[in-house]
């Protein structure tokens, strides 16, 4: 994907031609550091982890509880309580509970996901918006990630002035 989007950025800069290109100001920045610093995403992560080890401890609890009913099946098998029609039918409710089981590893990543994009699209639009603040005040035409760069020149990056404009926003 990051190739893409470099091969794409080059074709479109060969295309501009050099005349145009030289008009042009281009920034980069550190996404993944600036976000790392800001307090709104640190308590996003912790209200997701607090999420997720809430959501474990049902599925534990969930996986333990089927694994001692398989258990006390099983023996209950091997001490010949069970005729074969009635361990065909305990077998049949484990496994159903089993799939319950998978069903809710399922939904809990769903929900863990839901609850990720919930938590952090505000901060990534509070994000793009100071860098398009950031693009305009200081004639920035393209502002790339430093993750797609190859290269880059150090007064290029403009991660002090996006990290400047989120301060002031809080």
């Amino acid at each position: 994907m990051r190739n893409i989007i470099l091969l794409t950025a080059v074709v479109l800069m060969g295309v501009m031609g050099g005349n145009t290109l030289s008009a042009q100001k281009f920034g980069y920045l550190n996404s993944q550091a600036i976000l790392a610093e800001l307090p709104e995403v640190k308590q996003s992560e912790a209200e997701l982890e607090a999420l997720q080890k809430q959501l474990q401890k049902k599925g534990q609890t969930m996986l333990e509880t089927l694994q001692a009913d398989y258990q006390v099946m099983q023996k209950k098998v091997d001490s010949g309580e069970l005729s074969p029609k009635m361990q065909e039918e305990e077998g049949k409710k484990l496994q159903v509970r089993e799939e319950e089981l998978n069903k809710f590893q399922q939904e809990m990543m769903n929900t863990l996901q839901e609850k990720r994009n919930t938590l952090l699209k505000p901060i990534y639009d509070k994000l793009t918006a100071a860098l398009k603040v950031v693009a305009q005040e200081n004639g920035y035409t393209y502002i790339f990630d430093q993750s797609i760069l190859l290269f880059s020149d150090p007064a290029g990056d403009v991660s002090t002035l996006v990290k400047a404009k989120l301060t002031a926003a809080n």
